[in-house]
């Protein structure tokens, strides 16, 4: 990693140090809505310089639905390798169900993450276990789901959550994700399984991807992970063994002024808890 893991002027600082990335999609390669262009130019520079680059996202929904997404949006498929979701590693918890009833919570566009898998979709009361791939409407706070975490606490469901994101930026809004139920459910002595970032399952699917993408064994030392959050990306890349670059003008830009003047030390000391060897920090990734 470099020496003073301080602010980082381009990505392509780190060529010679990495021979892969981890990359997180929503607040790093685009907004929710439109790609950021300098994060696209710097994937695709560090693929053309040798790397290989894995997108890693807590996306609820499956690889080929992102990839479409993407695609849609403009981010050409010349910036990354490979992807996993959160969404590829969930359905393997929710196949444990296999022959039973599953209550889904979240927007109709994540319906995808069920496809294939023998199981129904019904109420909470006639399921064994909760879905949550995210909140019915963009628009809804956890504080909607009062009532309803109460009534599946009382029939004793597990819920399995497909995104462990407590929030999401979306334009120049943040949006509520899956976590954010998640968390509160747990605290109230709920059973939550997960799999997305920071959990092993995703950095195991995504580290192989890496492997496959090089033709080879890959050093986690030799990979960086890319994420704007200090609770999935920069936990996830210390308990994978992998350096982080942390972009610091999405979830936590607020709370250190990211495109002010950060102070380098404050950065440092909100990454610092999770273990996470820190690469060096950009408001974007440029």
């Amino acid at each position: 990693m470099p020496e003073n893991a301080g602010a980082l002027p381009r990505l392509s600082d780190l060529s010679g140090l990495y021979d892969g990335v981890l990359s997180d999609v929503w607040g790093v390669v685009h907004n929710g809505i439109t790609p950021y262009p300098s994060a696209v130019e710097a994937l695709v520079a560090f693929r053309r310089a040798g790397g290989h680059v894995v997108l890693i996202t807590n996306a609820a929904r499956t690889t080929p639905h992102i990839v479409q997404m993407l695609d849609d949006m403009g981010v050409p498929r010349e910036a990354y390798d490979a992807m996993v979701t959160s969404g590829d590693v969930t359905r393997a918890l929710i196949a444990t169900y296999k022959g039973q009833s599953i209550h889904h919570v979240g927007p109709g566009s994540d319906h995808p993450i069920l496809e294939g898998l023998d199981v129904a979709e019904g109420p909470a009361a006639t399921a064994s276990a909760v879905v949550v791939t995210g909140l019915d409407d963009p628009a809804q706070t956890p504080d909607d789901y009062e009532t309803r975490m109460g009534e599946w606490l009382e029939l004793g469901l597990p819920m399995i959550c497909a995104n462990p994101d407590k929030v999401v930026e979306v334009g120049d809004k943040m949006v509520y994700c899956a976590g954010a139920l998640a968390d509160i459910y747990a605290a109230r002595g709920g059973t939550v399984a997960l799999a997305g970032k920071p959990y092993p399952p995703i950095y195991k699917e995504s580290l192989a991807a890496l492997e496959k993408a090089a033709g080879r064994a890959i050093d986690p030392r030799r990979v960086v992970a890319i994420g704007d959050s200090v609770r999935t990306d920069a936990t996830g890349a210390a308990d994978a063994g992998v350096d982080f670059l942390f972009i610091t003008g999405s979830i936590h830009a607020d709370e250190i002024d990211a495109f002010g003047n950060p102070d380098p030390e404050a950065i440092k000391a909100l990454v610092a808890p999770t273990g996470a060897r820190l690469a060096g920090f950009q408001s974007r990734l440029t």
